[in-house]
């Protein structure tokens, strides 16, 4: 298994409010990011199609060393559209980081509307990733670069369980050609509550469930591996840090018991640290360390998996 996260604190809710606290501590984060042992750094930047192109962390390519790449993501935020224009923008950044960069993901959670902190809240959100990765594996190829390409969704069930058949039907043979993972962002027993002992069986289910109905069902073979690209559970009232630390255990559990069968090739943490300790709502303390780089005992449970499942 690979293993990332996201280091920053900066944090959307589901309200698409942006959640900050203490700015963030490279040395401290750096320390952080070699204690754990990932291989992976996550980071987001957003096309606008303006001039502002909203980032966190900030310079996130400081964080790279050898063994440690870039898990970055290019969201898409035109509210006009402009397709042609993420294209180009996919390129640039391709050109100007593809060296530092493992996995490239092509929007942010492009299924979920009505948030505008994820992409699907805005229009063209499937020609952008039909676009954006057939321009992002170009220019890769173009300059020789080593770097995987892909897009990414929550769980889909009900009316959006159709929106990657969608894709490959826009895109057709070049886009699912194109792809070299898809991308799932898992949160089990935050939204919707599940008991510890069933959590493990969950997750392996839900994995076999994206794998064979959604993913098989839009013709995207299985040797494109699924990646884990969020997953968090967040400290705070009636939610202790062991327990945290005893989720964390578990979800990976279920990732590793799907990994052989169902092609799982990597898991990102979200995150390192909290977007503010002294907040008390949901979205406020999903990091292993809190908002001033204490840890939490999750901060070790991760460094022991990375230890003992990580490539």
């Amino acid at each position: 298994m690979i293993f990332g996260i996201y280091p920053g604190g900066a944090l959307g809710d589901d309200q698409g409010r942006i959640l900050t606290g203490r700015p963030d501590d490279p040395a401290a984060v750096r320390e952080a990011l070699d204690d754990l042992g990932v291989s992976l750094v996550r980071g987001y930047r957003a096309y606008t199609g303006g001039e502002r192109e909203p980032s966190t962390p900030e310079h996130v390519e400081q964080y790279v060393r050898p063994g440690r790449r870039l898990d970055l993501v290019l969201q898409y935020q035109s509210p006009t559209g402009d397709v042609d224009g993420y294209a180009a923008w996919v390129r640039e950044a391709v050109a100007r980081h593809g060296r530092d960069v493992a996995t490239l993901q092509i929007t942010e959670e492009a299924n979920v509307v009505g948030n505008p902190a994820l992409d699907g809240n805005y229009p063209r959100v499937r020609e952008a990733i039909v676009a954006g990765v057939l321009a992002a594996k170009d220019e890769a190829r173009t300059r020789g670069l080593d770097l995987r390409v892909g897009f990414n969704t929550t769980v889909l069930f009900g009316p959006s369980a159709s929106f990657v058949t969608e894709l490959t039907a826009l895109g057709g043979p070049e886009f699912t050609t194109a792809l070299d993972y898809v991308g799932l962002d898992l949160f089990p027993d935050v939204f919707r509550p599940v008991p510890l002992d069933e959590l493990a069986e969950t997750v392996t289910g839900l994995l076999a469930y994206h794998r064979e109905q959604i993913l098989g069902a839009a013709g995207v073979g299985a040797d494109v591996p699924i990646h884990i690209t969020e997953n968090g559970w967040p400290t705070g009232p009636d939610r202790t840090e062991e327990q945290q630390a005893q989720v964390l255990e578990t979800v990976v559990t279920g990732v590793m018991n799907a990994a052989g069968r169902h092609n799982v090739g990597a898991y990102a943490h979200f995150s390192l640290r909290d977007a503010d300790s002294g907040g008390d709502g949901l979205f406020h303390r999903f990091g292993l360390m809190d908002d001033r780089y204490a840890e939490k005992p999750a901060f070790r449970a991760y460094r022991a998996l990375v230890a003992e499942h990580g490539s």
